[in-house]
Parts: C-alpha cells; structure tokens; sequence
C-alpha cells in the first residue's frame, strides 16, 4: 500500500526521537520514499546521519538550503510528499502549527503542504494534559489534520501516565489509513474469524487447519477505511490488528452467541470462520484413556448453522460468507450463496496451492445472487481484503 509513495517524516527533539528510526525502516520495508526533516532539537537527541542512511536520501535540517539549484527546499518537500508525518510531534511544534507560526524547515513545510498529515505526540504527561495543549490539537484535528494518541507507561522523565509515542506499529498503521478511502467510517462491519475447535475431552478437540489469515486481513482492511470493527474470531496465533475489537471465542456455540450478541450493532458482515460442522455429542469430563481399545468411536451431532441465521436475520445489512471447497467450487458455492440469503460469496478451491489455509495468498471468485461472478488472480490475503472491500462499497452503491 505505500509503494511509490512519498512520506515526508519530521522529526522534533524529544527522547523518542530515536524511536522515528525504526518507523523509517517500516516505511522503507513497505517500498515508501522516505524524506526526514528534522528540527534543531532533534539532533540532540539522535544524528541526521542514522536517518539518511536508512533511507538512502538526504536529511533536510536547514530552512534556508536549496535542495538542488532551483528547488526551494520546503516548497519541494512540501509538494512531494502523499503524506506528512510528524513522529515524535513535540507540543512546541503542535503550537506553533496551530498558531500558524512557520518558523524552521519543519513548521514551513507543513504550512506549505497540502498533503495529509498526521501527528504522532510524545511529551510529559502535564503537558499533554495541560489544557492549551489540548486546545491546539483539538484545532487541528477540527481543520483535518489527524493524530495518533499517545501511549500510556512510565515517561523519561520519571513521571507515570499518558504522554509516551505511540507504538511505531500503530504509527504505521494509522499512515495507510491515511492514504485509504474512508469510505467505511459510520459503519459498523462484523468479521469471523479463524477455526472452532469442538472439545472431546479435557485436551482433545475436533478442529480444522484454518489460521484466520484471511479473516484478519478483513478485519485491518476495514478499519483502514474508517470502520469500525468487530472481529469475532476463533482460536489464533495472529495478533489482532490494531484498532480492532476482538471477541475470542473456542466453539461454534460460543462464536454464535458472540455474534448474536453484537448484531443489532452492525451494519456489513463478513462471515470467514470455517466453523466446525459437527461436534461431539458428548464431552467427557476426564481425558479418554487408551486402555487396551484398538479402535475408539465418536458421535458427532450438527452445530448450529450461523450464516443460515444471520441470513433469516439480515434485513438492510449486507452479508458477506466464504465456501471453501475441495470439488465442484462454483456449484456448491452458488447453492450455500442461495440458501444462507447472502449478497455475496467468496469462494475458493482448498486444494489449490497457495489457495488453502494457512498460506498468506488466495486466489478466490467473487459469486453475486445475479449471477455475475468475478476470478481474481493469486493475490496477498491483504489485496484480497480490499478487493472484496471495493466490491461489497460497490454492490451497496448500486454501482
């Protein structure tokens, strides 16, 4: 998503200073153009020398340097960059922009910038909590400029509370926000995720492979757009992306009520969870002993069959479910679209290398109950998401 883009990074004096270097090789990581500015400040904290040797370019320090012989070099930053990013952004500088007082490289450029720009604050817990501070960021935030908030921890200057960076993780992410259509803010979108697993004993269970990749994905790519996100999700290794609400679940029961319980709040769901279809129909209480049995049989009765309840349910919500299928893909696919009342089905053929679970690609079809159907190459997990993003915005556009 950053690839041929342009970030514009300042870099104001403070102890976390040192911590934009490993935003840099984030943003350098995911194919972006890194431009850093830094302020007086922030030399003393960390050398111009780290950032250009992490980004390959020059860093800009001086207001009154041409960039080359008939550039002005913030009217050149400031025209280049897709987006602006202040990280660590001192109250000094949140001041003087909201101010209007442009008096360094960095205070220029942003005042010549018509890209998007985003703070990210780091400072002493009174400061952050000083009303004039907050008036100034309430300003910006009020003319568009966004800010990712800062953590809460124990501060360099020895005092507990809210003022430190927010993690570079979140930075980052809230950069690709930046750069995506918020075409999803208001709305609520519910994901599932990941497998179920259906307890036989006290350490075994009847499960599947699925990682939950596909479902994350889903979920981040929302939330990029402005959603806000629900992501129900079975048992996982992945970490929940960040700004989302994640519900953990075990069993298919406990995924429905979870579901069920969220749903008058929600306004697209995407059902990704391959939900076990059975389960043991009784659970013993103690582990299952070998003992001298050569062969041990299990009574399995039918889970509940959530996406057929969210379909009787579904009213002006759109519904979005997945077939994952070993044969006849299309076949099965269109009869589960018209059974489970859905609007649109995502269907993919397991089999297929880099199609199944647990791999980080999928090639999928894109079914509608009017019969348009839509092949997308091998794609990542994360362009698969936005695609199907794109096409439910689309579908509930009339478009």
């Amino acid at each position: 998503m950053l690839r041929e883009k342009t970030i514009v990074l300042g870099v104001c004096g403070g102890i976390a200073a040192y911590k934009a270097a490993e935003l840099v090789r984030l943003y350098v990581k995911a194919g972006a153009e890194v431009h850093v500015i830094m302020t007086r400040s922030a030399q003393e904290f960390i050398t111009p020398l780290t950032f250009q040797t992490l980004t390959g370019n020059p860093v800009h320090c001086e207001l009154f340097n041409l960039l080359q012989e008939r550039e002005i070099g913030h009217i050149s930053l400031a025209d280049r960059a897709d987006v602006f990013v202040v990280a660590p952004a001192t109250a000094n500088v949140v001041g003087k922009v909201a101010s209007g007082i442009a008096d360094d490289l960095l205070t220029t450029t942003l005042m010549a910038t018509k890209a998007p720009v985003l703070f990210a604050p780091a400072m002493n817990v009174n400061m952050w909590e000083n009303p004039v501070y907050q008036q100034n960021q309430a300003k910006l935030a009020a003319l568009g400029l966004r800010f990712v908030e800062p953590a809460t921890g124990f501060l360099a200057c020895g005092w507990e509370g809210k003022g430190k960076l927010a993690d570079t993780g979140h930075i980052f992410e809230e950069t690709l926000a930046v750069l995506m259509p918020q075409d999803l803010v208001g709305e609520t979108v519910l994901v599932t995720a990941g497998p179920t697993r259906e307890e036989i004993d006290p350490v075994r269970f009847v499960s599947n492979y699925s990682s939950g990749k596909m479902g994350y994905a889903l979920a981040r790519a929302a939330r990029l757009r402005g959603a806000r996100v629900l992501l129900v999700s079975g048992p996982s290794a992945l970490t929940a992306p960040w700004g989302v609400e994640r519900i953990c679940v075990v069993s298919a029961e406990e995924m429905r009520n979870a579901v069920l319980d969220r749903w008058g709040e929600v306004s697209i769901a995407i059902k990704a969870a391959a939900v076990a279809d059975y389960r043991p129909a009784r659970r013993s209480e103690r582990k299952v002993k070998k003992a001298d049995r050569e062969s041990l049989s299990l009574e399995l009765e039918k889970n509940p069959d959530i996406l057929a309840e969210l379909g009787l349910r579904k009213g002006d919500r759109f519904l979005v479910g997945f077939a994952a299928e070993t044969c006849d893909l299309l076949e099965n696919a269109r009869k589960k679209m018209r059974a489970k009342n859905l609007d649109l089905m995502v269907a993919n053929d397991v089999t297929q290398e880099r199609a199944g679970f647990d791999v980080d690609t999928n090639i999928v079809r894109l079914l509608q109950p009017d019969g348009t159907e839509e092949a997308l190459p091998e794609m990542t997990k994360d362009e698969v998401a936005r695609h199907i993003l794109d096409r439910i915005q689309s579908l509930r556009k009339g478009t």
